[in-house]
């Protein structure tokens, strides 16, 4: 590899194994990238978000509920499981977004203490077009790699988050 190609992740193992030679920096080149390439993509689309009004966890609760399926509808703690967020956490977006008309709440006919999230015509017009904004920047970000080779790096990393997951 030339100096030319080099980049910050290998930088940082140069400097690893000039102080600690002993290392294998294998497993360092490949986070320290995904953990770069999601950090300065995700502020990419949050910034495709913004014009939306909404910024990446709340276009997850509209996008979560659009994927759902009509009648776009689940309960709080479907969309927490789905999300991984406390219910504090969603309960905080749930306010936000039916302020904004995205989403309304509603008793369960199911269930006499419970709730049900529902995406609003406004909502659903919304995410179709922020949904296809940020599928812009991703792709964007892809653009230096070939159809075949961005499915290849899809189920590597597919692989890799399996085996991550068992960490």
């Amino acid at each position: 590899m030339t100096e030319a190609n080099k980049d910050a992740v290998d930088a940082i193992i140069d400097q690893w194994h000039a102080v600690r030679p002993d290392l294998e920096t294998g497993p360092m080149a490949v986070f320290g990238r995904i953990y770069r390439i999601a950090r300065t993509v995700g502020d990419a689309v949050e910034r495709a978000y913004a014009p939306y009004g909404i910024s990446r966890g709340e276009f997850d609760v509209v996008a979560t509920l659009r994927r759902s399926g009509a009648p776009y509808t689940l309960s709080p703690r479907q969309l927490s499981a789905t999300l991984m967020l406390t219910t504090g956490g969603m309960t905080g977006r749930l306010d936000k977004l039916e302020k904004a008309g995205l989403l309304f709440r509603s008793p369960d006919p199911h269930d006499r203490r419970g709730l049900q999230v529902t995406i609003t015509d406004r909502g659903l017009a919304l995410i179709d077009e922020a949904v296809a904004a940020g599928l812009e920047v991703q792709r964007a970000a892809l653009k230096g790699l070939g159809e075949e080779e961005v499915a290849v790096l899809g189920g590597l990393l597919r692989k890799l988050m399996a085996e991550a997951q068992g960490v």
